[in-house]
């Protein structure tokens, strides 16, 4: 492990890792994804790390949850349990195909991609490099490799696996895909992993991320999606981030939807220490249409911090974004939603919103909504709010013979159910309704799924 100390700067601790393990990490990953490592690792060089206080970063305090000591794992490493048997999926009646993640690495059982009948496949990131380079060649990078965050560079010049999915033309898939994404470590751990995910012209596809931990350690992830949606596809991505309050989680996603594409990304936040989601969407094609929606709730000093940025590249397209909070004790968060609509991007809808219910006195929130517009034939709007629930509400239940309690409550869930009626997967829908509403109660104080009694 290579400590870092208060007069090592963060960025020369990774500089001298990824200087130190090049080579391992190099020789275990595929001579596709090796090719960006070393602009990668210039570009962390020169922009360094997201400071508090910055344009895009304003209140989260990447440095903190950088600055612990972590283990780093850059060669293969065999799990001496059986992870199967430790994580179950809860959601009855949910029949998806199953992806495994395990701290970083695809977890296969020997198997690294799995080709189904109809021609999808899914499975290792690096190993699909390898068999399938024409397809990997031409998406990998090429829309989180614009970004200026070094936290993204960071990841191309670290990440050596990850979940690769491709849909081909006019492929539907049958059942969603299901990765679920597991940090497991007898130490302090810290992982980079890349996902794309593919759907080509006229396909269709759900896929479900679950994030979780199944240790009592400290983690940190600093993980990167690529997501392209085809002319005429459809992807449904539903994401639920379900760690204990010592795990810390970053995740990138960078979207590039073509012409009369529609990509809906939902992020369920129910646990986690430090979590900060930065999403970016461009709209390349005419008629495209995204759908961006957030829900978290945090309490006990987690904090939870969304960046959304959808950019209207293209005439006739359609946006909206719904992010919605409910926060507790001394828990804080931020939003930061953008939207751009360039000089040609005419008859442009483009809709923005952020709601959150403050419980105590003791929860902050911070919401910065923005509009760039330099079409003129736009209808968009973008608006924020926060408050204690609404006083009329709950005296209208409470004259219904509903007691105080349970009255706060189904307003809550009322208020988050707007985000969660969007998930298309009906079997997910239902549980996350009820995670939801056992979270509200504070029923849900860690992974309920896990076997292992970690805290």
């Amino acid at each position: 492990m290579n400590t870092i100390t208060k007069a090592t700067t963060l960025k020369d601790h990774f500089l001298n890792l990824f200087r130190e393990n090049a080579g391992v990490i190099s020789a275990n990953s595929a001579p596709f994804l090796n090719r960006f490592r070393e602009d990668a690792i210039a570009r962390v060089e020169q922009a360094g790390f997201p400071v508090k206080g910055s344009e895009d970063y304003r209140y989260a305090d990447i440095e903190s949850v950088f600055r612990n000591d972590l283990h780093h794992i850059f060669g293969p490493r065999n799990i001496d349990l059986n992870v199967r048997e430790i994580f179950h999926c809860d959601v009855p009646d949910l029949e998806t195909s199953l992806l495994l993640l395990v701290n970083g690495r695809y977890y296969g059982n020997g198997k690294q991609l799995n080709k189904f009948p109809d021609g999808i496949i899914a499975g290792s990131l690096a190993r699909a490099s390898v068999e399938y380079p024409e397809i990997v060649r031409k998406h990998y990078n090429s829309y989180a490799g614009k970004s200026k965050d070094g936290l993204v560079s960071l990841n191309t010049a670290f990440a050596q696996d990850g979940i690769f999915i491709y849909v081909p033309e006019g492929v539907k898939a049958d059942k969603p895909l299901q990765i679920v994404n597991i940090m497991i470590s007898d130490n302090d751990l810290m992982a980079q992993h890349r996902n794309l995910f593919i759907a080509e012209k006229g396909a269709e596809v759900k896929i479900v991320i679950c994030d979780h931990s199944l240790s009592a350690h400290r983690f940190l992830t600093n993980s990167v999606n690529e997501v392209y949606t085809g002319e005429d596809a459809l992807i449904n991505l539903t994401r639920i981030q379900n760690e204990h309050n010592g795990a810390s989680q970053i995740t990138h996603s960078y979207s590039h939807q073509e012409a009369r594409s529609n990509l809906t990304a939902s992020t369920i936040s129910l646990h986690g220490g430090f979590i900060r989601n930065n999403v970016f969407v461009t709209l390349n094609g005419e008629h495209a249409e995204n759908h961006s929606l957030g829900l978290y709730l945090s309490d006990k000093g987690q904090y939870i911090d969304n960046f959304v940025f959808i950019d209207h590249a293209s005439p006739n397209c359609f946006s909206n974004q719904l992010y919605k909070g409910v926060l507790d004790d001394f828990a804080s968060g931020s939003f930061n939603g953008r939207i751009l609509v360039r000089r040609d991007a005419q008859k442009t809808n483009a809709f923005q919103s952020n709601n959150n219910i403050l419980l105590t006195d003791d929860a902050k929130m911070y919401s910065r909504p923005q509009l760039e517009i330099y079409a003129d034939d736009v209808k968009c709007s973008h608006g924020s709010t926060m408050g204690q629930l609404d006083d009329n509400a709950l005296f209208y239940l409470r004259s219904r013979g509903i007691e105080y309690k349970e009255a706060r409550l189904l307003l809550m869930f009322a208020f988050a159910h707007e985000v969660i009626q969007n998930i298309k997967v009906e079997a997910l829908r239902d549980r996350i309704d009820d995670l939801v509403n056992k979270r509200l109660r504070g029923e849900l104080s860690r992974c309920n799924n896990c076997a292992m009694q970690c805290g």
